[in-house]
């Protein structure tokens, strides 16, 4: 089939990717329509205070007029809110940490906006993503097809190591990207806004969109309390001394101390290598993983909970000797400030906490959102900061595509990264009745409830899931 024979729907979000994602085609043959979506209407969340979607769907008219493609509109504010912003709002208030992002992709751009563009006669669907797609082979080199007789389709990082964003598409099927385009998948960015100036595109100079995907950069606290209610509460600052005697901890470190090889480097470095690369790598004794009890790897992969408790006393200030009331020295922490809502916190978080008198950074490393406190440790190094494993629930466990599927009782190594744009990590992928739990070869900052671990093998990305 010739490219002209092939109606394909570009997501025009009036930026730079898009654009030149749709000059491509253009170019390519492609029978091309642009198509802009709404996805919110609310000014009074964004911190610029306007409809920043207003301006981009004038941008983005004139790039389609431009490169000479029809120019369409549809508003999705409805299912944006109740597939996307709803279950933001559900998971920050039960102390989780969600990705909107990869929840618009699955649930809008390649759903929702999809079934409009295909009854507008598309065939395929292009974004401005920098990630690529191709046809899966099997070892005899032969094209792999599915139980439906199908093609099987590989999801690959994009060329460019600094732009690529396959994990925000962690989450899409065989289906989705089967209708799926990434034009500029292979390009890096500054050739992009090299493309975007020789033809004198409107975007070409546009910066990159920052903040929550299709509302704009927002205040998170703010647009949160449009639904959650502020509350105050305690800052419990946690001290070193806390591990020592928490059961948790000295179980966790234990484990891992044990799993240890004796002449382990770690994973190799870099972000292209497959698993067979850094295979024999690992700091851990594969054999003595995979004799791990699934009631062990469920305790390993649950963080530290922390329940100080203060007491207080009475003294007597000032030549009045006026009756007052303090918080004993407790050896395990301190209470050393107060917030507007736990629920509007998340591990790892460092801005916005408005704690000064300490010489390193501080960092929350938990929330307790039943009874309202946010629990923080002081540098980088705090050892309530970091953990070695983690665990996805059997039903959020997702795969690319069927031959990828790890069985039960299987082991893999993989590269791992928990957040957009982490290096990869190298992994001990376990694959058990009571979930997938992921082994780091080094324990990991910020292992936050709600986000997407994301694996790779190479540059494909093989599958995800929510961290427990």
């Amino acid at each position: 089939m010739d490219n002209k024979d092939i109606k394909v729907c570009i997501g025009l979000s009036g930026g730079v990717d898009s654009s030149v994602a749709a000059l491509l085609l253009k170019q390519q043959g492609y029978d091309v329509f642009a198509l802009f979506m709404q996805n919110w209407n609310d000014a009074s969340t964004t911190l610029h205070g306007d409809c920043e979607w207003e301006e981009d769907r004038f941008v983005a008219e004139m790039v389609a007029r431009k490169i000479g493609i029809p120019f369409y509109f549809v508003d999705l504010s409805k299912e944006y809110r109740k597939r996307v912003v709803d279950y933001m709002f559900d998971e920050y208030s039960r102390g989780r940490t969600p990705n909107p992002d990869v929840l618009c992709n699955r649930e809008i751009k390649f759903d929702a906006f999809l079934k409009c563009a295909e009854r507008l006669g598309a065939q395929m669907v292009a974004t401005g993503h920098y990630c690529r797609k191709e046809q899966a082979t099997g070892p005899d080199g032969k094209p792999l097809a599915g139980a439906d007789g199908k093609p099987v389709y590989r999801l690959l990082a994009g060329s460019d190591p600094n732009k690529d964003q396959s994990y925000f598409l962690c989450q899409l099927n065989q289906e989705q990207l089967s209708k799926a385009m990434f034009p500029i998948g292979d390009i890096i960015k500054p050739e992009v806004r090299r493309l975007a100036h020789e033809a004198d595109l409107p975007s070409a100079d546009k910066k990159d969109s920052q903040g929550i995907c299709f509302i704009g950069k927002v205040d998170l606290p703010t647009f949160l309390q449009q639904v959650l209610q502020p509350k105050e509460g305690d800052v419990v600052e946690v001290y070193d001394a806390y591990y020592a005697d928490n059961e948790q901890y000295k179980f966790c470190k234990n484990i891992i101390a044990g799993l240890k090889t004796t002449g382990g480097q770690g994973a190799a470095s870099g972000n292209v290598l497959s698993c067979e690369d850094f295979a024999d790598n690992a700091v851990y004794d594969q054999s003595k993983v995979a004799a791990l009890a699934d009631e062990v790897l469920i305790r390993l992969s649950e963080p530290v909970r922390y329940d100080i408790e203060f007491e207080t006393e009475t003294y007597r200030s000032g030549r009045k000797h006026i009756k007052k009331t303090r918080y004993k020295d407790n050896p395990y922490g301190k209470i050393i400030g107060r917030h507007d809502g736990a629920q509007f916190y998340t591990v790892g978080q460092r801005k916005g906490l408005n704690i000064g008198g300490h010489k390193e950074p501080v960092f929350v490393i938990d929330t307790d959102v039943e009874k309202n406190i946010i629990y923080v440790g002081e540098g980088e190094s705090h050892k309530g900061l970091h953990r070695s494993c983690l665990r996805i629930m059997p039903e959020d466990i997702h795969w690319i595509h069927a031959d990828l599927e790890m069985s039960e009782g299987e082991m893999r190594r993989y590269r791992v990264r928990i957040r957009y744009r982490q290096p990869l990590q190298g992994a001990t992928l376990i694959r058990r009745a009571s979930g997938m739990f992921i082994l780091f070869d080094e324990p990991q900052r910020g292992v936050t409830p709600g986000q997407f671990a994301v694996w790779y093998d190479g540059d494909e990305l093989c599958g995800s899931g929510p961290i427990k």
